[in-house]
């Protein structure tokens, strides 16, 4: 262990300068949070100029950052900055001001003297504020450390401010909205009281004057500041303008681009076309029944030919290559925190309790500053046992509990809508409930936007499962996720064609994401549809080499379930975009538009399965010649390749995508992958008459059935 020792008696000029590969033993945020800096080595020992060289938490910072041994001496505070503006010169924003150490020294005084924060605690703060530059406050409060409302106490006290509380605070609407949405979100300021010449606004922090100038601005009237606690004042604005949230979520995109929407399943066009082809197939089967009977199968056998090449082109061009965009471990490493922006985390919940504390860990052993997460916690207002088991955690105020209220639709989609209306951050992801994210995911999908064409608004992350061996299901799932995370989409985004996203872990641009419109509260695989209205709009998405791990369905049921959701969805968002085939062409390009119909046709396929099934099985039992003469010579050899083809595309993309993540040990279950298809194809079925009888109808995945531990 590093020996350190100080010398009051020493004094040395740091005015003759410090060379440079001396003074960055130790990072630039410790030298100026903790005012010290290495300028020297006597005899072996590294001389550490600090200004309060006796500090015990001076000290040990030192000691855990020189490998050697280490000399304090006593500067002055001038001296030691003076020399760390030489060494790393300050930029404007990023540098403590006077003001706000002073500050910052008061509160920590404050907190220590009384006896509400250890000294381990204070230390993990401040190097943590070393690193962001963010309150010191807040970080302690994000870390549990104190609780919000013992800051807005000490932040009362040092400001001279009277505290308001809200848990119970039941707000005048005319009132409380003379402040508009957008200002109360972005300040975190509600109005809750007024009379003629004067309004009482609750707001989290002391408004800084900029902020005030245009808080009075938009209420027209002087205005008194009132310290609350951050979680009671989010909870109210989501009051205050919840029917704005909830109205928004529902209708934008169906009012803006009714086009884009599938609140109407089918178009009159659609319908119109629909019958048309269906009275002419019914004539020529009538004129030449089994001539038309050829047609079809010879029909449906090049469809099924078509999707299983295109989905070995894409297989061969990612088989042992690397197309995500890279990120490196060096990257992450690299990045200077103070410069990270807000991210918010939108987590939809239903039903789902049992989850959350196991997702509140996950969320806060990412490798993100507390303090610039954003997470909204999406719950449904007659889910009462998810939102009482989340106010029982007390949680941390970058936390937010969002009810969203009990109305139709209610799917995933709307509830993202919901919650970004009241996001912060600049960039955005979803994370289902029980998803396990890489900790540096955050990370690497800001340094990869940093790296993309200016056009990318997406980032995909990869899924996968944590139990895939459980069971032969959950292996099979798993085989499934390699394959088209590993090798289809990374191929389709290398090509440029458009990407249907995955359920999770899609990062956005918030800004682009608003511009489009978010997602289709109508549509129940609401990513695929919005990867391709993505596209159509000029956007583009990326891959990342960061994987999600979820839970894979152990039960058969329950992936029937969720299965037969997202092939309804892919049919639901076959139909938007093919609305006006002509344009979506003109805007995805040929190669995008055969991408895209290629990849929706998959639904189409497992729909045919089981009628060749079917004929196949009746012929071997019964020999019926009609079905013979339904597979003339070139329609029998062309689907006795299919059925080779099929068949063999099937089993070596799930080989192939195991084989690629290394996950050799199931890589066996992907040789019995014509089961699982088998499932697939009942799924279909299901989504399919479902989407004439129900076609919005949410079908909720139960989480948990891993027997994980939740506590």
């Amino acid at each position: 262990m590093t020996t350190v020792t100080t010398a009051p008696q020493v004094r040395s000029r740091l005015g003759e300068g410090v060379a440079t590969e001396i003074g960055r033993l130790l990072p630039e945020g410790i030298c100026r949070t903790f005012r010290v800096l290495p300028y020297g080595v006597a005899d072996g020992v590294v001389l550490v100029a600090a200004v309060d060289a006796d500090d015990q938490i001076t000290r040990q910072v030192v000691e855990e950052r020189i490998d050697r041994r280490v000399q304090l001496v006593r500067h002055t505070g001038n001296e030691i900055t003076e020399a760390i503006d030489e060494l790393w010169p300050p930029t404007e924003g990023q540098v403590e001001t006077a003001d706000e150490r002073r500050s910052r020294v008061q509160l920590a005084r404050m907190l220590t003297s009384s006896g509400l924060v250890t000294t381990e605690q204070l230390q993990l703060g401040m190097i943590e504020y070393s690193r962001t530059g963010d309150p010191l406050g807040d970080i302690l409060v994000a870390h549990e450390a104190i609780s919000e409302d013992v800051l807005v106490a000490a932040l009362s006290e040092m400001y001279q401010m009277q505290r308001v509380g809200l848990a119970d605070f039941v707000p005048d609407l005319e009132v409380a909205r003379r402040l508009p949405e957008h200002l109360a979100q972005r300040l975190q300021a509600v109005p809750v009281a007024a009379t003629q010449d004067l309004v009482l606004l609750a707001t989290a922090r002391p408004l800084d004057p900029d902020q005030a100038l245009a808080v009075e601005e938009a209420l027209g009237s002087p205005f008194r500041q009132l310290l609350a606690n951050r979680t009671e004042l989010d909870q109210l604005i989501q009051r205050v303008h919840s029917e704005q949230y909830a109205q928004i979520s529902t209708v934008s995109l169906m009012e803006s681009q009714p086009e884009a929407s599938a609140h109407v399943v089918f178009t009159g066009s659609q319908k119109a076309l629909a019958v048309c082809a269906g009275i002419g197939l019914l004539l020529c089967g009538i004129v030449w029944p089994m001539g038309t009977l050829v047609g079809l199968v010879a029909g449906c056998s090049l469809i099924y030919l078509l999707v299983s090449c295109y989905k070995l082109q894409l297989t061969f061009r990612a088989l042992g290559t690397h197309l995500e965009t890279d990120v490196t471990d060096e990257d992450v490493l690299g990045l200077d925190e103070r410069t990270l922006p807000v991210y918010t985390i939108l987590v939809p919940l239903y039903k789902e309790a049992g989850i959350v504390r196991r997702l509140v860990r996950g969320i806060n052993e990412l490798d993100w500053p507390r303090t610039r997460l954003d997470v909204k916690l999406l719950c449904e207002e007659d889910d009462d046992e998810t939102i009482a088991m989340i106010k029982s955690l007390n949680l941390p105020p970058h936390f937010h509990l969002v009810v969203v209220p009990d109305s139709q639709p209610k799917t995933k989609p709307k509830a993202c809508n919901y919650g970004l209306q009241l996001a912060t951050g600049s960039f955005c992801v979803i994370f289902d409930a029980e998803d396990r994210p890489d900790p540096d995911e955050l990370k690497k999908a800001y340094l990869a936007f940093q790296h993309v064409a200016p056009n990318v608004a997406c980032i995909q992350a990869k899924l996968n499962h944590f139990n895939q061996d459980q069971n032969l299901l959950t292996a099979w799932f798993a085989n499934e996720y390699s394959m088209h995370f590993e090798l289809v989409l990374p191929a389709m985004g290398a090509a440029g064609s458009p990407i249907p996203l995955g359920g999770t872990s899609n990062h956005f641009v918030t800004d682009v994401l608003r511009e489009l419109g978010a997602w289709d509260p109508f549509n129940v695989t609401e990513d695929a549809d919005l990867g391709i209205r993505l596209h159509r709009r000029g956007y583009r998405t990326a891959m990342i080499d960061s994987t999600t791990l979820e839970e894979a369905n152990s039960s058969v049921p329950n992936w029937i379930r969720q299965r037969s959701r997202w092939i309804k969805g892919y049919l639901q968002t076959w139909l938007v975009h093919m609305r006006n085939p002509g344009r979506l062409a003109a805007e995805t390009g040929f190669r995008g538009f055969v991408s895209f119909n290629l990849t929706m046709g998959s639904a189409l396929v497992l729909l045919l399965n089981p009628i060749f099934w079917a004929l196949s099985t009746f012929y071997i039992v019964s020999q019926a010649g009609f079905i013979q003469q339904m597979f003339p010579g070139f329609v029998f050899y062309a689907a006795s390749a299919l059925l080779f083809v099929g068949n063999f595309t099937f089993v070596y993309l799930n080989v192939a995508g195991s084989l690629q993540r290394g996950e050799f040990g199931i890589t066996r279950t992907a040789l019995l992958s014509p089961l699982y298809w088998g499932l697939m194809s009942w799924a279909a079925w299901k989504g399919a008459i479902q989407l004439f009888t129900n076609p919005f109808y949410w079908e909720k995945t139960e989480h948990g059935l891993d027997n994980g531990d939740d506590s």
